[in-house]
C-alpha cells in the first residue's frame, strides 16, 4: 500500500526524486521533459514546492519510501484551483492511487474556498482522461496554449460542492 504525504519546503530531496521519477517513468505525460529539468528547470520546479498557497503531495511505497506518485494543487483565484503534475508510477497503476491523489487535491481546494477544480491533459493520454472522467472532470471545450509540438492540452473542470 502506498502512502500519500503532504510535502513542504523541507522535503526538497523527496520532491526532486519524485519529479525525476515522474519525468523518467512517463515522459509523454508532461509538457516539459527530463531534458528541461537539466537545462535549468530544476530550480524552477523546486521553487514550486515553496510557493505560497500550493498543495504538494508525494506518495511513497510502503516498503522502500521511494516515490510512486505526485500531484500539486495550485490556487488560480476567483474560486478556481488547478491540478498539476499528477503522476502515478507505472508499477502501481490500477491500484487507486490516482483517485486518492485527486481526492486529496479536491479536499484541499474545497478547504481553500475553491468552487471549481481544473486541469489540463495532453491529447492522446487516454489513461489520464479516463482517470479524470471517472473522478468527475469534464472537458470544457477550451484548450491550453500551443505546445512546441503544435498540439494543445485539453482543459477539464470539476465543480466542487
Amino acid at each position: 500500500m502506498t502512502r500519500p504525504r503532504i510535502r513542504t519546503a523541507p522535503d526538497r530531496a523527496l520532491w526532486r526524486a519524485a519529479r525525476l521519477a515522474a519525468l523518467t517513468d512517463a515522459p509523454d505525460a508532461f509538457t516539459r521533459g527530463l531534458a528541461d529539468w537539466y537545462r535549468g528547470g530544476e530550480e524552477e520546479w523546486m521553487s514550486r514546492l515553496e510557493r505560497a498557497g500550493t498543495f504538494n503531495v508525494v506518495a511513497v511505497g510502503a516498503r522502500d519510501e521511494r516515490p510512486v506518485g505526485l500531484v500539486r494543487g495550485v490556487p488560480q483565484g476567483a474560486g478556481i484551483a488547478q491540478v498539476r503534475s499528477l503522476w502515478v508510477c507505472s508499477t502501481v497503476r490500477g491500484q487507486g492511487l490516482g483517485d486518492r491523489l485527486l481526492a486529496l487535491v479536491a479536499g484541499w481546494a474545497q478547504r481553500s474556498g475553491a468552487r471549481t477544480l481544473t486541469l489540463a491533459v495532453l491529447p492522446g493520454n487516454v489513461h489520464a482522461l479516463a482517470l479524470y472522467e471517472r473522478n468527475g472532470f469534464v472537458r470544457t471545450g477550451r484548450t491550453g496554449d500551443p505546445l512546441p509540438s503544435g498540439t494543445r492540452e485539453h482543459v477539464m473542470a470539476k465543480p466542487l460542492r
